[in-house]
Parts: C-alpha cells; sequence; structure tokens
C-alpha cells in the first residue's frame, strides 16, 4: 500500500560514514586546489585520461599487500565480480597493459577512489575522496622522471602557498630490501616486514619490533639488526655513510639503490629542490606494488598527537588498540592520536603493468595528491586569517540593479538587456529576478555574493543614455564611494577596464598567509 503524503521515511535521512556533501565555500576552496594542482601538471606537458570508478575484482587483488582488506566489494550485478576502485594507479597500469601501443606517457588523473578505513573527516581522511595523480610510463635513462616528479611536486606545495613549509620523506625499496637481506630476513617475508616498518611513522619501533617478531615470527636479532638502519634519517651525509657500509654496498640490490639516489641528489640538486627532501630509513610505503623510489610529503601536523603532546610516532608506550579498520564504524576526528597523513606519496613501480600483460614491461613512477587532506589544512589556514578577502561562492563580475521613487516600475527590461549586453560580452553578470527590486535587497545580493562592480539604472540617468558603475567596497570620503556616471553606448568597454584595473581571482597561495602550515595541520588534525 502506498503511503500517505505526510509520512516520512523509515530511514535515516543522512550520507554514508566517512562520506560528505560538498557545497559552498567548501566547494571554491577545492575547486581551486584542483586548478592549482593541473596547471603545474600541465606546465610539465601531462595530458588526462579516466577510468572506470569500479574494476574487475581480480584485476586489484594482491596489488595493495596488508591494505587489499580496505577494498570495497562489490555484489554480482551481471556475471562479473568487482570492486571499487582504491587507487589510480593499478587502474593506469591496468589501462596501459591494454593499449599496448602507447609505450610512452606523461599521465594525470584526478578522480574519487573508495576504502573501507576508520573515517576521521575533519582530518581529511575518508572512505570516498579525491586524487589526484601525476605518472610518467616509459623507457627513460635512470632517475631522470623521478626527479622531474619531485620538482612538480614542490611547484604544487609553492602553488598552495605552502611556502616550503613540507618535507618530502624519501627512501628506496632496493635499499630496504638490501637491509632486510643483510640483516637475515627470509626472502618470504621481506614485503610483510617492509608493511611492519612503514608503520614507524606513527607507531614507536617497539610496537614495530613486536610485530614483527609476535606476529609475524621474525628473529629477535634479526629485528634489532633492522632497527639500528630503520632509525635513521638526513641527507647526502646519510647516503654516504650507507655508501661506506661494506655489507649494504656489497649487496646487489642496496648497491643498486644506493647509485639510484645518488643520482636522484645529483638531479635534485639541480632542480633546487634537494633542500625538501629527507632520505628517512623508516619509509616503506606498505603497497606491494613499488620497485624503487618511494616517497611522501608530510607536514609537522601530519601524525597524530600522544597524550604527552609528542608525534604520535615518538611515543615510548604502547599505543591503544584501535578498533578494527575495516569494521570499525566511528569517526576518529576526535583521537588526538590520528593525524591529518601524508598529504601526498608515490614512488617507482616498474612491474605492475607487465603483472597484467604478462610480457609487456613498461616502467612507470608516479605520485598521488590527497586533495582533501590538504583541503582540511588549507580550509584553517584561510580560517585564522582575520585579514583575508571572503571566500566568493561564485565568479559574478557585475550586478545589475535599478532603483527610482514614487511610480518606480523596477526597469526589468532594461536591466535583463543590460546583462544581455555583459554576457554578449563575455562579463559575468547578475541581476534580481524581482519586478519591482529594493535597492537595499539588491545591494545585499551583490555583497553576500562579494561581486566587485554594480552597474546602477535609473529613470533620469537612461533617458540621457547613462547609467552608474560602482566599485563595491570603498570607503567613506572616497570620490567613487556613489558611484561614476558613464555612457551606456561605452557600457561594456568601461566595465572591462575597471575589471582589469581590480585584477584577476587571488590565486590560493595568495589566501593563505594567515595561519603557519603547521598550525594548520595540527588544528585540522585536532577540530571536531
Amino acid at each position: 500500500m502506498g503511503k500517505d503524503k505526510g509520512d516520512k521515511p523509515s530511514y535515516q535521512l543522512k550520507v554514508p560514514k566517512g562520506t560528505k556533501d560538498w557545497q559552498g565555500t567548501d566547494m571554491v576552496i577545492r575547486d581551486k586546489i584542483f586548478s592549482s594542482i593541473t596547471d603545474v601538471f600541465k606546465r610539465h606537458g601531462a595530458v588526462t585520461i579516466d577510468t572506470p570508478v569500479f574494476e574487475l575484482k581480480e584485476i586489484l587483488g594482491g596489488k595493495y599487500g596488508e591494505d587489499s582488506k580496505l577494498i570495497y566489494d562489490l555484489a554480482d550485478q551481471g556475471g562479473e565480480l568487482c570492486s571499487l576502485r582504491y587507487d589510480l594507479t593499478v587502474p593506469f597500469a591496468r589501462w596501459l597493459a591494454m593499449n599496448s601501443s602507447i609505450q610512452n606517457i606523461k599521465r594525470y588523473h584526478i578522480a574519487k577512489v573508495y576504502r573501507r578505513d576508520q573515517p576521521a573527516m575533519t582530518k581529511g581522511r575518508m572512505r570516498e575522496f579525491y586524487q589526484c595523480d601525476f605518472d610518467i610510463a616509459g623507457t627513460y635513462d635512470a632517475m631522470l622522471p623521478d626527479a622531474e616528479i619531485i620538482r612538480i611536486t614542490c611547484e604544487i606545495f609553492q602553488a598552495l602557498g605552502w611556502e616550503g613549509r613540507y618535507t618530502i620523506k624519501m627512501n628506496h625499496r632496493k635499499i630496504l630490501d638490501g637491509i632486510f637481506e643483510v640483516c637475515g630476513v627470509p626472502k618470504d617475508k621481506l614485503r610483510t616486514i617492509s608493511s611492519a616498518v612503514d608503520k614507524l611513522d606513527k607507531t614507536p619501533w617497539t610496537e614495530v619490533r613486536r610485530e614483527m617478531t609476535e606476529e609475524k615470527g621474525l628473529d629477535e636479532e634479526v629485528a634489532d639488526r633492522i632497527g639500528e638502519y630503520v632509525v635513521q634519517k638526513g641527507g647526502r651525509e646519510l647516503l654516504e655513510r650507507l655508501q661506506a657500509d661494506a655489507k649494504l654496498s656489497g649487496n646487489e640490490a642496496g648497491k643498486a639503490g644506493l647509485e639510484d639516489m645518488n643520482k636522484l641528489f645529483d638531479y635534485l640538486e639541480t632542480f633546487e629542490v634537494l633542500d625538501k627532501i629527507s632520505f628517512d630509513m623508516s619509509l616503506a610505503r606498505g603497497l606491494d606494488y613499488y620497485t624503487g623510489v618511494i616517497y611522501e610529503v608530510v607536514t609537522e601536523g601530519s601524525a597524530g598527537q600522544s597524550s604527552e603532546g609528542q608525534a604520535a610516532g615518538k611515543r615510548e608506550s604502547k599505543p591503544k588498540k584501535q578498533s578494527s579498520n575495516v569494521d570499525g564504524e566511528e569517526d576518529r576526528s576526535n583521537d588526538p592520536t590520528v593525524g591529518v597523513g601524508s598529504v601526498a606519496a608515490g614512488g617507482r613501480y616498474d612491474n605492475l603493468v607487465s603483472m597484467f600483460s604478462g610480457k609487456q614491461q613498461i616502467p612507470c613512477v608516479g605520485i598521488s595528491f590527497g586533495v582533501d587532506r590538504i583541503f582540511s589544512i588549507t580550509k584553517q589556514r584561510l580560517a585564522a586569517d582575520s585579514s583575508a578577502a571572503p571566500i566568493r561562492t561564485n565568479e559574478v563580475d557585475v550586478y545589475v540593479m535599478a532603483f527610482g521613487g514614487k511610480g518606480f516600475e523596477g526597469l526589468l527590461k532594461e536591466r535583463m538587456q543590460i546583462a544581455k549586453r555583459l554576457w554578449d560580452a563575455g562579463v559575468k553578470a547578475e541581476f534580481s529576478w524581482k519586478v519591482k527590486p529594493k535597492l537595499p535587497a539588491q545591494f545585499k545580493s551583490a555583497e553576500v555574493g562579494g561581486v566587485p562592480l554594480a552597474i546602477i539604472l535609473g529613470d533620469e540617468e537612461i533617458a540621457q543614455g547613462k547609467c552608474k558603475v560602482k566599485e563595491m567596497g570603498l570607503p567613506e570620503g572616497h570620490p567613487e564611494k556613489d558611484g561614476v556616471l558613464i555612457d551606456l553606448a561605452k557600457l561594456e568597454e568601461e566595465v572591462k577596464q575597471r575589471l582589469s584595473k581590480l585584477g584577476g581571482a587571488a590565486t590560493l597561495a595568495d589566501s593563505v598567509n594567515g595561519m603557519s602550515l603547521d598550525e594548520a595541520a595540527k588544528e585540522a588534525a585536532k577540530t571536531s
């Protein structure tokens, strides 16, 4: 039986956990982040592609190590088992394998991905979120594409206004494999021990060591030898120290990784971005497909805080056990031990394409930017800057108004004609959808939208072939506070000249000069 009109639905009206609706100023900020990132991608010659939001289940299976449990599987709807994409890298590799005529490409892709993780919404840790990926596929001389990707990363964070207050943590999978081998890790445990080491950014060494030995069956002496390596970080001096390590440099994998890093450091010095790098031996990146250099971008606020106020990764006591990543439903935004996390990450994956093609091997290297985490920090910085101009939710440049005294009919057709002329000239314009609008209400609409110019029509002015142009927001006493009369015949020319003088929209970098980057990351990490 049908329900009565007034019946409420029996379900709770809400979005699924770990997702959100986007609107208003949040959309403006996010779109500016997208455009800032895309501009850099295009500057470096990238083209874009798109792939389905879901893939065949076997395409995604076995590519993400322990994180595979976070993949969303879909019900069988037509004879094919599918899963929502976990990232944009594996679909790209599948696309390359299916398009064998493409042997080299610089590609970017901006799209949503899905993970069955516990959310922390205000920190940009969500179940549905955007990634912005840049990848270089093809055979080139060693470390040149890798160096350009690091350069691209620095350009993007400069465009976002982060002013260099970030760190690109970097390591090499072959160096890690060499360390594990010389320390005595069995070959069948290399990846699982690598996944444990990757937790050192948020878990103390004592807990990682316990996981290696008690959960993964590694000999305690082997774990201790690993610990002597993975606590080290630095720059060229660390590289030189590792090159002087006879055991590591004598290992085939370790030697190859050290040679790669030496070349990469030289190229990064040429690109003038070496000062942004921290050679961090604890960085392992848990995903199985990485084969070479790996990196992630962090701020001081990327890590969570312990109860003593220390970074979570530096705690001495055993952390409280969280509920299962897969089954936990609660939002962890109020948990101080959960930080924003890395804001970008990536690395080299030379064998992923051949896993799909069976024979064709196309070397690849790339990076993925976590837009929602970048958004969380950017929003905090904008909110903290009291001097920043209000964020506009639209881009209207001119509001067409009318006023009059007794017998005022609203000049609706005249306002429509002026708006049409401006639209025809490529000017963004609006007018009130009331036949007889009140002037204060028209001004309020323009002010709320942050519209910079108003065109004001009156019966007397129109009779003279004129109208008033007024720059909004001028201070009292300004000679043009009440507007300036101009010829209607020269309307488009006058409006364009004035808009040009006012300048274009501020970039995101111009807008975030208030709160420091680290403060913003910490605020995003604790905001509920």
